[in-house]
Parts: structure tokens; sequence; C-alpha cells
């Protein structure tokens, strides 16, 4: 074998160890840290340190299913989703999945399920609450009637998830659900 070919060999096992050792790390090929990898498609994105962090997921939007930190994360303060992927900022650390993820297994919720109806929810000892709803894939909180004196500020004081709703801070209400699967 001539030296030309052993160098064009060498170059070209380099080349292929290279490129998979970028698509091992790269989102687009299903690698890096966190991109889809846990149960479900979860990520798990941690603002150490309360640095900003971003990361790489293939969603349009996000939901929060589980908080890690100490911080409470709400979104649009300290975590959100942009054109260049989810981000965490100021200590925020949690478990996240498209928003838009659905029940697995062909599973079609019951008759009825797409209907309105209300939920009391109270941020007791002004301590966070979350008060359990499944609101589907496409279904909405909003707040009917604020019941308290300490302010209700969505993504503040509350919030929701595909989980139901949150409180904290004193605020304390009525919030009507809508309840959708898409």
């Amino acid at each position: 074998m001539s030296i030309r070919s052993l160098f064009v060999l060498a170059l070209s096992v380099f080349g292929t160890l290279a490129v998979t050792a970028v698509q091992a790390q790269d989102p687009r090929y299903g690698g890096g840290p966190g991109y889809g990898g846990g149960p479900g498609g979860e990520v798990e994105c941690s603002s150490n340190n309360y640095a900003f962090q971003r990361c790489a997921v293939p969603w349009r939007d996000a939901r929060i299913v589980r908080q890690l930190s100490n911080t409470q994360c709400v979104r649009g303060q300290n975590w959100g989703v942009d054109r260049h992927g989810l981000w965490v900022n100021s200590g925020c650390s949690g478990r996240f999945v498209d928003a838009r993820g659905g029940y697995g297994g062909g599973w079609r919720p019951p008759s009825g399920w797409d209907h309105r109806f209300q939920v009391r929810c109270p941020s007791d000892g002004f301590r966070y609450r979350f008060c359990q709803v499944d609101l589907g894939n496409g279904g909405r909180a909003y707040l009917q009637r604020q019941e308290s004196n300490a302010a209700c500020i969505e993504g503040r004081t509350w919030g929701w998830n595909r989980a139901g709703i949150w409180v904290d801070q004193g605020c304390s209400g009525v919030f009507t659900i809508d309840r959708r699967w898409h």
C-alpha cells in the first residue's frame, strides 16, 4: 500500500469519526445533552449559578412537567421558548416536554372531554399551590374571578400547564378551564 493510499485511508477514517462525534452532540441528529433523551422526549434544562442557558429542542413550544430547582420557574420570566429553542435563566431548572405532546398508544378521550368548567384554586398563607386539573392537549385556563386582595397576575402569581393551575403569593381565584383534545 502506498503512502498516499494510507494517507487517504487515515483521512477518511478520521473524517468519519469526526462527523460521528459531531452528530452525537448535535440535536439535529438526535444527540446532545438532554435533547429529547428522557422518558417521553423530556428535556432537562438548568440555569446553573443563575446563568442563562439555552437547550436545543425540536419543538415550537414547551411546557414544564417538573420543576427541579428551588427557584420557582415562571414562564416568560425565567424560562421560555423562542425561535432558537428552550431557555432558562435566574436559577430555574426543570424537565420540559413538547407542549403539543399527547397521549400515546392511540388513546382518545371519552365523549364530553371538550368542555368548559370552573375550578377554585387558593394560595393559602401566600404559599405556592398546584391545583391538579387535566386540561388536555389544547386546553387553556383563564382567571374568571379574583377572590384575594393579593394580585393575580398570569405568569407571576398564577399560571397553568396541561396538568393544572398553580397559584402563589396570595393569589386566590376561580379559574375557567377550557379542556380540549386536538
